[in-house]
C-alpha cells in the first residue's frame, strides 16, 4: 500500500558504504543518502497519522453504534414489558426516533 513512497528498507541503509576520499566521506554523496531518509522519515510520520486518524473515525463510529444498539435493545424491552401488540408500524417510528437521535437529526 505505501510501499512505492517509501524508497529504503532498514537493510538499505544498515549495508550502505560511502565512498572514502582523502578527507573522509564524500559530503555531497552523504547529503544526498541523508535526503533520502529524511523524506523516507516523513513518509512513514505521514502514514502514521493517516492511520491514527482513520483509526480515531472508526473507535467513533463504533461508538455511536454500540449507543445506537443500547438504545434499539431498550425500545425492545420496553415494547415487550408494555403488555400491548406491537404493530411493525410501531417499531419502524421508534426506530426512525432512535436514528434521529444516533445521528443528531432530531427537530
Amino acid at each position: 500500500m505505501f510501499q512505492n513512497k517509501v524508497a529504503l528498507t532498514p537493510q538499505d541503509i544498515l549495508e550502505k558504504e560511502f565512498k572514502i576520499d582523502t578527507r573522509g566521506y564524500r559530503l555531497k554523496e552523504v547529503d544526498q543518502y541523508l535526503d533520502i531518509i529524511i523524506n523516507d522519515y516523513e513518509q512513514f510520520y505521514d502514514i502514521i497519522r493517516s492511520l491514527e486518524k482513520e483509526k480515531e473515525d472508526f473507535l467513533n463510529e463504533i461508538m455511536a453504534l454500540k449507543q445506537e444498539l443500547r438504545n434499539a435493545k431498550m425500545s425492545i424491552e420496553i415494547a415487550k414489558t408494555s403488555g400491548h401488540e406491537v404493530s411493525n408500524v410501531d417499531i419502524m417510528r421508534r426506530l426512525s426516533h432512535l436514528e434521529k437521535i444516533v445521528y443528531g437529526k432530531e427537530e
